[in-house]
């Protein structure tokens, strides 16, 4: 009996723990490319609407259109091959994953690309 413990205990060891939900979801989104047009951290980017912070429901009923082939705007026809390319458990993840996103600066990096003196240019 000891020895399927050792070999579990052996494994997480080797291995480490199982990805967490968050994780799954952070690499879904990059992986999906959500990024490219709703930022990294859902942001919103230009006429992409921001996804960071809404409800969870919302985003939901939201995804749950879009895997039905309804949009409302123009560039939303984009988005229903990506909410399709989601299962059901993964659409409900990524609404809870999306409404509870936050923007992550390293302070160091922030430092490195910010000079409050700037050069004037932009």
């Amino acid at each position: 009996m000891k020895y399927p413990t050792l070999l579990i205990v052996s494994s997480i060891i080797l291995f480490g723990n199982p990805k967490t939900n968050n994780e799954r979801m952070d690499m879904l989104y990059l992986k999906n490319a959500c990024n490219s047009c709703h930022g990294m951290y859902g942001e919103g980017m230009g006429a992409t609407p921001r996804l960071q912070g809404k409800k969870e429901a919302i985003l939901l009923r939201r995804l749950k259109a879009l895997q039905q082939g309804k949009t409302r705007s123009a560039f939303g026809g984009v988005m229903v091959s990506f909410a399709k390319a989601l299962d059901e458990n993964q659409t409900i993840e990524m609404a809870k994953y999306l409404s509870n996103l936050t923007t992550k600066i390293d302070a160091n990096r922030y430092e490195i690309e910010y000079d409050p003196a700037g050069d004037g240019g932009s």
